[in-house]
């Protein structure tokens, strides 16, 4: 049968892991001889344990932030192992761990109940039809019993369902061009179910997995690891939040970005000239549209033939100090454009080259990256064959850093570190790994490198704008969704890609307000069409409800554009949006503090309330505010309140919870509540946040019922409204 093709396919040159032998217990290692190297079982944190047979040498990229102190914990913890015939019992704390032998099996027990074992999908002659754990020896494969209804979230920014039951996902990132379809931007090898079982794969190399997949087994989760070594965590919560806490204590939280990022953005995929983006931040000014960002994108700074090098296009800009200062002189912060590629048509790429900064091919020679295939790789002038920088190499990741340093002394704030994911599997680093390991890495050490260029020569607070990330790369703020498609369906899937890097540890996140690309327009290589107004006024509100909120696309995304009606509505809606800065800072403080993401969806925020798990386009904002941007032309949209009152934050009254509502709302409204029991404070509305006073500037608190939780603000604690300073007006709805 097909479905047995598809799983014998899947195995084929695998061999099942049949027995192991026990070597005994050292500095908290429990160590196991198998057919395919030494298995090591540790419990390096509470509820908490690692798998790992390492069996190449292999470059470590820094995705965990303390392995020191695990490696500790491990040795500190109570590890016990007992024989049993054949069978080993594995004790630390709450948790045991039992191998069954022939084949080799495992079952993880908390606190005596069993959460998560080894596939149990067998033939018709009784015989498993997966390995439950196997190896050749360049990879690994494991299958887990799925049982059903059991649901599956994380593994990244991925645009579909944020349950994952039924889909195949591969972890590693691709240059997505839009959110249509399994490939993005955003991977992550960690999964979770909420039943209180997680996993992440320690590697930077290829995951595959079969979430419950039904070619391979609608029962099991199989994960592939196209990696010869296995490391292999397996995490244990009593909550979402909490195992979202366990895996952002292993990889990392978030830096808190700067209080001016949580502005409005603008950008265009491209202004040509200074003079053209200095008349949208003149025209932004006079039509009291509130802006603190603007973006000179790819081809928009610097000669496309020769990017990317960090210089200036000396004829469209002969003086980019002035114009920099020009801009700051409005009260504007300037985010350029980058990426990690060098043309080899750029004089600075000879020297690059002889210094080895770029990665090599098997026989030790430059790699040339090229976008199109000879004899049509010289086509596209910002597209040139390139070089790839190599950030395994300390002196090109310093060089690379170090560039940023004239940029940001002369008053640019923020880098938009785009692609990275163009990593071929064949080149081979300085570090000696080849991009079957560095390609999902690259990203990481990309945007690591200009997170410390902003630290080191920007402002205090450290920032890039970046589109491709890898686990730990939540760690540098903040992440935007690329290029979705100017359409309904285009604003939907940056819903769920923002919600699903939010359940995968990625605490920020925006997309592109219109879209970023629609039809084709003759004779063009890019969709450059303009979104309709509804459209475009729907995307901006859901847009404004995100930790980050920017307009951009391949055609002018300015709320002029779309008529007198839309302009208004925009502007009314981004005076709301500086009023939210003070909630966002204390949601991104929440997030540094604990890894819950700003935007929270449905199941991480009500994870008791399996009827809210399938709304998957409404989401609270932070612990306050519930979400439902309108996704479809007209103005419809169903959504559901969970249990308890909510507070209608356009009719000032009062609906109370569970329920399953279908509103017709006017354009200019999309349906927010306030949660009963919950602080949302204000800030004043302000043109840009040059106007806001130093530290924090709290205008209102509005208390929806009577506080139940506090919240931290910078340099502020509510936890009562006896908490709220003088001066702040506090407006309690009841």
């Amino acid at each position: 049968m097909l479905f047995d093709q598809e799983a014998n396919k899947l195995q084929a040159g695998f061999s099942r892991l049949n027995w192991l032998e026990f070597q005994g217990v050292e500095n908290g290692l429990a160590r196991f001889e198998t057919a395919s190297g030494t298995l090591e079982v540790s419990a390096p944190g509470k509820d908490l344990l690692r798998l790992r047979c390492l069996r190449a040498p292999a470059p470590d990229y820094g995705m965990l932030v303390e392995p020191e102190a695990l490696d500790q914990a491990a040795a500190q913890a109570r590890l016990e192992v007992q024989t049993d015939g054949e069978q080993f019992r594995i004790s630390a704390g709450e948790l045991e761990l039992i191998f069954r032998q022939e084949p080799l099996r495992l079952a993880v027990y908390r606190a005596g109940r069993l959460m998560l074992e080894s596939s149990t999908d067998c033939t018709i002659g009784g015989i498993l039809r997966l390995h439950p754990l196997a190896a050749d020896d360049e990879r690994w494969l494991l299958a887990l019993a799925l049982p059903s209804e059991e649901p599956i979230f994380g593994l990244g920014e991925k645009f579909g369902a944020l349950n994952k039951r039924g889909q195949w996902i591969e972890s590693w990132n691709r240059d997505a061009t839009g959110v249509n379809a399994e490939i993005s931007y955003k991977n992550v090898p960690f999964a979770w179910s909420p039943r209180g079982w997680g996993l992440f794969v320690h590697t930077t190399a290829r995951v595959t997995h079969g979430v419950g997949y039904s070619p391979w087994s609608h029962r099991s989760y199989v994960l592939k690891l196209d990696d010869p070594n296995l490391d292999l965590f397996l995490l244990f919560a009593d909550s979402p939040a909490e195992m979202l806490a366990r895996y952002t204590a292993l990889t990392g939280r978030t830096a808190l970005p700067p209080r001016w990022s949580y502005g409005a953005w603008f950008s265009r995929a491209y202004y040509k000239t200074a003079e053209e983006i200095l008349q949208v931040a003149h025209q932004l000014r006079e039509r009291r549209i509130p802006a603190d960002v603007l973006t000179l994108d790819g081809r928009a700074w610097h000669k496309p033939e020769t990017r990317f090098d960090f210089s200036w296009d000396p004829e469209r800009y002969p003086n980019p100090a002035g114009f920099v200062r020009a801009l700051r002189q409005m009260n504007y912060r300037l985010c350029l454009w980058e990426y990690s590629y060098m043309s080899d048509l750029n004089p600075l790429f000879a020297e690059l080259a002889e210094k080895g900064y770029f990665l090599k091919d098997k026989d030790g020679q430059t790699y040339i990256y090229r976008w199109l295939p000879p004899p049509n790789d010289r086509l596209i002038p910002h597209l040139q064959p390139s070089g790839l920088i190599d950030f395994t190499h300390p002196a090109a990741y310093a060089w690379f850093r170090d560039m940023h340093r004239a940029l940001f002394e002369m008053g640019v704030s923020v880098m938009k570190t785009d692609y990275g994911e163009a990593l071929p599997e064949d080149v081979v680093g300085y570090n000696g790994d080849t991009g079957k390991r560095l390609h999902n890495a690259y990203t990481l050490l990309y945007n690591r490198c200009v997170y410390e260029a902003s630290q080191m020569y920007g402002e205090r607070d450290g920032v890039v704008w970046g589109r491709s990330s890898w686990a730990g790369g939540q760690r540098y703020p903040v992440q935007w969704g690329g290029d979705p498609q100017n359409d309904w369906e285009g604003l939907a899937g940056s819903i769920r890609g923002g919600l699903s890097w939010g359940m995968s540890g990625g605490a920020f996140y925006t997309h592109d307000i219109g879209g970023f690309y629609g039809a084709q327009e003759a004779g063009s290589l890019l969709g450059t069409g303009m979104p309709d107004p509804e459209l475009y006024i729907r995307w901006a509100q859901a847009a404004v409800m995100c930790s980050h909120t920017r307009f951009h696309g391949t055609s002018p995304r300015e709320p002029w554009f779309f008529g007198a009606q839309a302009e208004e509505i925009i502007r009314q809606w981004l005076a709301w949006r500086y009023q939210l800065i003070p909630y966002l800072q204390a949601c991104a403080l929440e997030a540094s503090q604990t890894g819950m993401p700003v935007m929270r969806s449905m199941m991480l925020a009500f994870p008791d309330d399996p009827l809210a798990w399938g709304f998957e386009h409404q989401y609270m904002l932070g612990p306050s505010l519930l979400v439902a941007p309108v996704i479809q032309p007209g103005g419809k949209v169903r959504f559901y309140l969970p249990a308890g009152r909510w507070f209608d934050i356009w009719n000032q009254t009062w609906v109370q919870g569970p329920g399953l509502f279908e509103r017709q709302m006017p354009l200019d409204q999309i349906p927010i509540f306030g949660r009963e029991g919950t602080l949302l404070p204000l800030g004043p509305a302000v043109q840009h946040t040059g106007e806001l006073k130093a530290g924090l500037d709290l205008e209102q608190v509005w208390a929806f019922g009577q506080p139940q939780s506090g919240m931290a603000l910078p340099g502020l604690v509510l936890n009562r409204l006896e908490d709220v300073p003088e001066g702040v007006t506090v407006i309690s709805y009841q």
